[in-house]
């Protein structure tokens, strides 16, 4: 049986991007592999060892769970945009407790209270950060409330960062542009949520967030491209559980009717819950119309007005 390091050696080696493929002198093989326990570099053939004595740039220690790299390690967490001073500060935990883990005394738990206090004031020098605080933290919250990747995160962070160096925020509110760059980052990751859902869990209305993502959007230069109707169908798809059959047929329904032009000047949610109730007759897999509105979270009119479209592009009647 392999060994974990001999299989993970084997792969290490394979991502080198050398111009020059390494070969055995003894028996012309190409399978040669590092060793890093060893420091050497050992054909996976004939076992020869073609160089020994290199250099292990990696750390001294070993680490054979989380926990165990996390107290080893001697570096920080990596820079983040989702935090105003980019996670360089440091953070005093809020446990009450040594590095032992024992409890610590009352008059420590007040000096530790304290020095808490005086670290969170000290973290802001300024109104401007302490804005730029409080918005990171809307678009965090906001971001979880979504179910977003920590990629879009780091996206409206910058955005909103960007927004600030060039002064588009004042007249304007801080949760209103927090709101605009969640919805821009998403637009940009390709991550497909529409405003009304990214308007639930904001605290502006939804006129608001839309007029200024469309000012933010034309001032920063931000290139996004409409929304595709498909990247709704896997999402809606799952939470109906509908098969993957509905799915391809509702990505079918989605492109003839793009084709002939339909999809102009529709919503893309609305168009994507017509082209899944459609697809779920098709495949004998029936979902309610208001089944299907309550999860895309548009009207039974705006399903029944495109399933009738969507139908007559397809040659149904």
């Amino acid at each position: 049986m392999e060994r974990p390091s001999r299989q993970r050696q084997r792969e290490q080696q394979a991502e080198q991007t050398s111009d020059e493929t390494l070969k055995c002198p003894e028996c012309s093989s190409t399978e040669v592999i590092t060793d890093a326990d060893q420091g050497e570099l050992v054909c996976d053939d004939c076992g020869l060892v073609i160089d020994e004595r290199s250099i292990d740039r990696g750390p001294e220690w070993r680490a054979f769970n989380h926990s165990e790299r996390q107290s080893k390690s001697r570096v920080g967490a990596p820079i983040t945009e989702t935090m105003h001073d980019r996670g360089l500060t440091t953070t005093i935990d809020w446990k009450d407790k040594d590095a032992y883990g024992r409890s610590l005394s009352s008059e420590k738990r007040s000096q530790m209270h304290r020095l808490r206090k005086w670290q969170e004031r000290i973290r802001t020098k300024d109104a401007g950060e302490r804005n730029l605080q409080f918005a990171l933290s809307e678009i965090d919250r906001m971001a979880s409330a979504l179910g977003v990747p920590r990629s879009v995160r780091e996206v409206a962070s910058v955005i909103y960062r960007r927004a600030l160096n060039e002064d588009l925020i004042r007249g304007r509110s801080i949760e209103g542009v927090a709101t605009s760059a969640l919805y821009a980052a998403c637009r940009q990751e390709g991550i497909p949520r529409s405003l009304d859902e990214v308007a639930e869990v904001s605290r502006v209305p939804q006129k608001e967030i839309g007029r200024t993502y469309r000012y933010i959007s034309q001032e920063l230069g931000l290139e996004l491209k409409p929304v595709d109707p498909k990247q709704f169908v896997p999402r809606f798809a799952s939470a109906l559980e509908l098969s993957e059959e509905v799915q391809a047929k509702a990505t079918e329904i989605i492109d003839v009717s793009a084709e002939q032009g339909l999809l102009s000047g529709k919503s893309p949610t609305g168009f994507a819950a017509a082209a899944i109730y459609a697809a779920s007759l098709l495949c004998n897999e029936k979902k309610t119309q208001r089944e299907v509105a309550d999860v895309a979270q548009v009207t039974e009119v705006t399903i029944r007005n495109r399933y009738q479209e969507q139908i007559e592009a397809m040659g149904f009647r």
